[in-house]
């Protein structure tokens, strides 16, 4: 079996772990009351495998994703280019003085 398959089943299986971890301690806490949803309702297995089924997926590929993302080799040389000093803009006080006409215009008030 190829070692990119097998890492991905190693984090799967993970993932469900943790998915029954949870699903666990949501059942144990009973959060939004939901141990008594379950217990009380037909469906109430059908809810808790689903949750399972779904949050194991979920987990899952974040397991996978996070195992891939750590097996980046870090690179010791420079990289990014020259680093080139940029001139820092300072705003400069420009003086603006208003015409005769535009003094003796006067607009109208509310």
């Amino acid at each position: 079996m190829p070692k990119l398959i097998r890492l991905y089943i190693m984090q799967v299986l993970v993932g469900f772990g943790l998915s029954a971890a949870m699903v666990g301690l949501l059942l144990w806490a009973n959060v939004a009351n939901l141990w008594h949803l379950v217990t009380h309702s037909q469906a109430g297995l059908l809810a808790v495998f689903l949750l399972w089924l779904f949050n194991g997926i979920v987990f899952g590929g974040v397991q996978f994703a996070i195992r891939i993302m750590m097996m980046a080799q870090d690179d010791d040389e420079p990289r990014g280019g020259r680093r080139v000093p940029m001139a820092t803009l300072q705003p400069i006080p420009v003086k603006a003085e208003a015409t005769r006409q535009q003094r003796q215009l006067r607009l109208p008030t509310r």
